[in-house]
């Protein structure tokens, strides 16, 4: 097999919130593709608080302030398998991220069944920066929703709307 150079990395998630995990990897990934797609899901086994279309808007603002990055990111939303959006976006590479080894089990069956499904689409995994090994969209909702500081964990625009959508319950 001859290894072709990938232009199109889809980086797949619900983002609900998008953090400075995501952000982390959605940069990081800009700087090795010529081209990002963050893929927002629409439907999703998650109770989502964001819809996806403020999701989708919450990652632009985001990413607005990394010009370098936000050149070659763009932000879209998709339904049903991950490998169709892949390949609707021309995508031969799929990013995912791998925090602890508490996400290596998901991660590995989730990698082996896209594999049948799409054998040609890769799966690149990146490890965010130290600061946000611990940190999962859940976990700082739930924090937000009790009150918790947040704010060194999100990009400043979704926190902003995160303190909204809880009514103002978390610290600024």
């Amino acid at each position: 097999m001859t290894a072709a150079r990938a232009e199109t990395a889809l980086f797949p998630g619900t983002f609900d919130p998008f953090t400075n995990g995501h952000l982390d990897l959605a940069t990081r990934a800009a700087g090795l593709f010529p081209r990002v797609v963050v893929a927002v899901a629409q439907a999703s086994t998650k109770t989502a608080l964001f819809s996806v279309e403020e999701r989708v808007d919450m990652i632009r603002e985001a990413l607005a302030a990394f010009p370098d990055a936000a050149s070659r990111v763009q932000v879209t939303t998709f339904e049903g398998l991950v490998v169709d959006c892949a390949k609707a976006a021309g995508a031969k590479v799929m990013i995912r991220g791998l925090r602890a080894v508490s996400d290596f089990e998901f991660e590995f069956q989730m990698a082996l069944m896209n594999r049948k499904l799409s054998p040609d689409l890769e799966i690149l995994y990146l490890m965010p920066d130290v600061r946000y090994t611990y940190l999962n969209a859940t976990l700082v909702k739930e924090v937000a929703r009790l009150g918790g500081d947040v704010k060194d964990l999100l990009p400043p625009p979704v926190f902003r709307r995160l303190l909204d959508k809880l009514g103002q319950k978390a610290k600024r």
